[in-house]
C-alpha cells in the first residue's frame, strides 16, 4: 500500500480505538494493539513490514525526548541508585535469564543472548500507559528507567548480533569498554547538544522558529550519537533533562504554550501509531512460523515471557533487601517500601515497540550468507513477550494498585499550592514598587492589587481558607465563563464580531477557566471534573519545552 493509505488507516485506527477504550475504560494500549491486528489481518495489509530504522530513528527520538521533559529530575536524583540497579543490573540479568532458558530450549547460545537483549529492556510508552495511577516517586522510577535501559540493552544488542551473525569474538574487557563508550558518549553528546540548544534559544526571539528547533532537537541529538557508535538513546535524555532545567529560563511564553501543545499533539499520536503498528505487524509474524513447529514456539514464547516476568519479580524482592543489610543510613531508610507497596514497581515490567524493533532488525541471515537458525522464532518469541506484559500486567495494572494500597502524592498537592500562593504573595510585594517606576494610576493598581489578594486567597491552604464560599465562587466563576463563551460565540453568529475577535476574546476566557481549575486543583487537592462544555487541559505541560 502507499504511504498515505497506510497513515490515513492509522490515523483512523488510532482515532476510533482510543475513543472506543475510554468510553469502555479499557486498556488504551491493549485496544490499540487489537485494533492493528485486525488491520493486520486484511489482504492489503498482510505484506506490511516495519523497517526497524523508523521506530528507532523516526519514533524513539521525540517520544524519549517528551518523556524527559516532563520527568522529575528532583525524583531521579533521589532515586537514582535504584534506577541505575534497574536499568543496567535487571536488564543484564533478565539477558542472562532469558539467554540461560532460550539456549536449553534449543536455542544457539548467541542468539539466546540476542533474544535476551531484545525482550530485556521495559519500554517508556508503554510504561507510562499503564503507570498514570501510580504515586509520583514510583511513577518517576518506572520512567526514568525505561528511559536509560533502551541504552543499556542496545549496546548490549550491539555485541551480540555481531557474534551471532558474523561471529566476532567476544572478550569481557571489549565488552565493558563498549558499554562505557555507548554510556559516556551518548551522556556526552546529549548535554552538549543541550548547551547549544539553550544558546540558539537566547539568540531566537520567534516563536515559529523556537517552535521549529524543538522539533529539530531530538532527532539533531540521536542521530550523530547513532552516527558516532554510542548511544542515542542516553543522548536525547540527557539532552531532555537539561533543557527541562534551563528550558524556563530561555524560552518565551508564547513559544512555551505552542511547543507544549505540539507535544502532547505528536507524542499522543506516535505513541499509538506504535501499539497500533505492533498489533499490524503480529499477525504476518505468526503466520511466518511453520505450522509443524509452531506449537513449539509457543510453548517457547510462553516460557520465556514466564521468564521476564519473574526475574523482574525477584530481582525487585532480593536486590533491595540485600542493599538495606549493607546500607543503613537514615536517608534511605526513608526511601523504603513495603512488599506489598513494592508490588506494582515489580509488576510493571512491560516490552513494547523497541522490542518488537530491536528483533526485526536481526538480520534472516549470517555474513555468509546463510540462514540464522531460529530468526523466525526470535521474532515471534518477541511478539509474544510484548502481547503477554501488555496484556497481562497492563490490564491488571489498576487492580494491583488498589491492593497495594497506593494514593497519590498529598506533598505534590502541597506543594503546588504552597508554590501558587508563593509566587502570588511575591507579586503582591513587588507591586508598589513596579507601580511607582511604570507611573501606573492609583486605581489600576489598586484593582491589580485586590485580584492579586484574591488569587492568593484562592489558592491559601485549607485551614487558611474561608470556607466553603472559596470553592463555590470558584465554582461559579468556572460555569460563568461557559455563559460568557455562549455569549462570545453568539456574536460572531450573528455577525456583530468577526473570527478573529473570537479567537482572540476566547483565547483569554481560555486562560482564565485554566487559572480557577488550577486553583481548584490546589484547593481541593484533586483534579476537578471539567464542566458542561468546558474544553481546558487543566494538566500543565513540559517544564520546559
Amino acid at each position: 500500500m502507499r504511504g498515505l493509505e497506510v497513515t490515513v488507516v492509522i490515523l483512523a485506527a488510532v482515532l476510533a480505538m482510543t475513543w472506543l477504550a475510554r468510553r469502555l475504560r479499557w486498556n488504551e494500549p491493549v485496544l490499540l494493539v487489537a485494533g492493528g491486528c485486525l488491520i493486520g489481518l486484511t489482504p492489503e495489509f498482510r505484506t506490511l513490514v516495519l523497517p526497524p530504522p523508523v521506530v528507532l530513528l523516526l519514533f524513539l527520538p521525540p517520544l524519549l525526548y517528551w518523556e524527559s521533559l516532563t520527568t522529575s529530575l528532583r525524583e531521579i536524583r533521589t532515586n537514582l541508585r535504584g534506577i541505575v540497579l534497574l536499568a543496567t543490573g535487571l536488564v543484564l540479568a533478565t539477558a542472562a535469564a532469558v539467554a540461560g532458558v532460550g539456549h536449553a530450549l534449543g536455542l544457539s547460545w548467541p542468539l539466546a543472548f540476542v533474544l535476551g537483549a531484545v525482550v530485556a529492556p521495559t519500554d517508556a510508552i508503554a510504561v507510562r500507559a499503564v503507570a498514570r495511577l501510580l504515586p509520583r516517586r514510583i511513577r518517576t522510577i518506572l520512567r526514568a528507567e525505561s528511559l536509560i535501559n533502551d541504552g543499556t540493552a542496545l549496546a548490549l544488542y550491539a555485541v551480540v548480533v555481531g557474534v551471532a551473525v558474523q561471529g566476532q569474538a567476544v572478550t569481557w574487557s571489549g565488552t565493558a569498554a563498549r558499554f562505557l563508550l555507548a554510556y559516556a558518549g551518548g551522556v556526552a553528546i546529549g548535554a552538549a547538544c543541550a548547551v547549544v540548544v539553550v544558546a540558539l534559544r537566547r539568540w531566537l526571539r520567534d516563536r515559529v522558529l523556537e517552535s521549529t528547533l524543538a522539533v529539530l532537537t531530538p532527532f539533531a541529538t540521536y542521530l550523530p550519537a547513532q552516527v558516532l557508535g554510542v548511544s542515542g538513546v542516553l543522548a536525547v535524555v540527557t539532552c531532555g533533562l537539561i533543557l527541562s532545567q534551563a528550558g524556563p529560563k530561555v524560552i518565551s511564553a508564547g513559544a512555551r504554550v505552542q511547543i507544549t501543545d505540539f507535544w502532547k499533539v505528536s507524542t499522543f499520536i506516535l505513541n499509538s501509531a506504535l501499539f497500533v503498528l505492533v498489533g499490524i505487524q503480529t499477525p504476518a509474524i505468526v503466520s511466518g512460523v511453520d505450522s509443524a513447529s509452531l506449537g513449539y514456539a509457543a510453548v517457547t514464547a510462553l516460557l520465556i515471557s514466564g521468564v521476564v516476568i519473574a526475574t523482574r519479580l525477584l530481582w525487585l524482592y532480593s536486590v533491595p533487601y540485600l542493599i538495606r543489610a549493607v546500607d543503613r543510613r537514615p536517608v534511605q531508610r526513608t526511601l523504603r517500601s513495603g512488599a506489598r507497596q513494592r508490588f506494582p514497581l515489580a509488576w510493571s515490567g512491560v516490552r513494547g515497540a523497541v522490542s518488537l524493533a530491536a528483533a526485526l532488525a536481526v538480520p534472516a541471515t549470517t555474513a555468509q550468507g546463510r540462514p540464522l537458525p531460529g530468526h523466525g522464532l526470535l521474532v515471534f518469541t518477541a511478539v509474544t513477550v510484548i502481547l503477554v506484559t501488555l496484556v497481562l500486567q497492563g490490564t491488571t495494572m489498576p487492580a494491583v494498585i488498589r491492593w497495594s494500597g497506593l494514593h497519590g502524592d498529598a506533598i505534590e498537592t502541597t506543594e503546588e499550592r504552597r508554590a501558587h500562593r508563593q509566587i502570588a504573595t511575591a507579586a503582591v510585594e513587588a507591586l508598589p514598587d513596579l507601580a511607582g517606576r511604570l507611573d501606573t494610576p492609583p486605581e489600576t493598581a489598586n484593582a491589580i492589587l485586590s485580584e492579586l489578594r484574591e488569587y492568593a486567597t484562592e489558592v491559601a491552604e485549607p485551614s487558611d481558607a474561608t470556607g466553603p464560599g472559596v470553592r463555590a465562587g470558584l465554582e461559579l466563576r468556572r460555569t460563568l465563563i461557559d455563559v460568557k463563551r455562549s455569549a462570545l460565540i453568539r456574536l460572531r453568529d450573528q455577525r456583530t464580531i468577526d473570527d478573529i475577535v473570537l479567537r482572540r476574546l476566547q483565547s483569554v476566557l481560555d486562560s482564565e477557566e485554566i487559572r480557577i481549575e488550577l486553583a481548584l486543583r490546589a484547593f481541593t487537592g484533586r483534579p476537578p471534573s471539567p464542566p458542561a462544555g468546558g474544553t481546558a487541559d487543566p494538566r500543565g505541560g513540559a517544564p520546559g519545552e
